[in-house]
């Protein structure tokens, strides 16, 4: 198939296209700031790109990269009937503890709002072509050092603990957990999705959960680190999720189970990170 993906400047993007490439499909790729020559000659468009930062307060500028172009973007493969899958984000569920796709979502920031917006409109203008959106939990792996504070905490605490030998931990961490998904299992799920004509909106998560304190303790083992506790920023004490935990039915009937790696086995084999 020929493929169009978004966002190869960014973290997930790149390892989508490898992986397209390393099966067999022409791809094409650009970051999102800079315009395509039109989609009617792709199968699909895989869009990734996205202004990621939570932290980001800008309203304006988080509407117009991962809002408004993307629904420029889906309308143009709606026209065309090209396929179209999408990343969506966790964050919309804010602080539920219920995490199926059909919740009502409660976005905290402008990005979580930016993704929320756009998973409406798509439910709302669904066209003749098939259209994924992927709910990412926290996705961590390789390629991701230039997110800085963005980065996963399997990255920063690493950076941090070979640099100063200490990785600094919210208090309260053992009670934080979340959905660590590897950026292997996101790519496999896009290629998955790829063999089917099923619509939808999908989390893409383990199902299970390790809080910040066990991804510390696991990395201050490995690096001979010690933590330092110290207190969550003001800027995230209104918007941060204390729990995340992908409900996997509808991803499990649509392309059935599979097999997640969990954070320890992945440190285990990505040591040199």
């Amino acid at each position: 198939m020929k493929i169009l993906v978004t966002g190869d400047q960014g973290f997930i993007a790149p390892h989508v296209i490898q992986a397209l490439k390393n099966t067999g499909h022409s791809v094409d790729s650009f970051d999102w700031h800079n315009r395509h020559r039109g989609v009617m000659e792709y199968d699909w468009v895989i869009h990734i790109g996205a202004n990621s930062s939570t932290t980001e307060r800008n309203i304006d500028l988080v509407l117009q990269q991962n809002l408004e172009y993307s629904i420029e973007l889906f309308n143009e493969c709606k026209t065309f009937g090209v396929n179209f899958q999408y990343s969506s984000s966790a964050s919309v569920y804010g602080l539920n503890q219920n995490f199926k796709e059909s919740c009502n979502p409660d976005p905290r920031s402008p990005y979580a709002w930016s993704k929320y917006l756009f998973d409406r409109h798509v439910e709302q203008h669904r066209g003749g072509n098939v259209v994924q959106g992927f709910r990412y939990f926290n996705v961590y792996g390789r390629g991701e050092m230039h997110k800085g504070s963005q980065a996963s905490p399997v990255t920063q605490f690493r950076n941090q603990a070979r640099k100063t030998g200490k990785i600094k931990l919210f208090y309260n961490s053992e009670n934080y957990c979340r959905d660590f998904v590897c950026v292997e299992d996101v790519v496999d799920s896009h290629l998955r999705f790829l063999n089917t004509n099923v619509s939808g909106i999908f989390n893409v998560g383990t199902g299970s959960t390790r809080s910040f304190e066990r991804i510390a303790r696991l990395v201050a083992e490995q690096e001979s680190a010690e933590i330092e506790y110290i207190p969550m920023p003001p800027i995230l004490t209104s918007t941060y999720q204390e729990h995340t935990q992908a409900d996997l039915t509808q991803y499990n009937l649509a392309v059935g189970p599979k097999e997640w790696t969990s954070v320890e086995d992945w440190m285990k084999l990505n040591y040199d990170l």
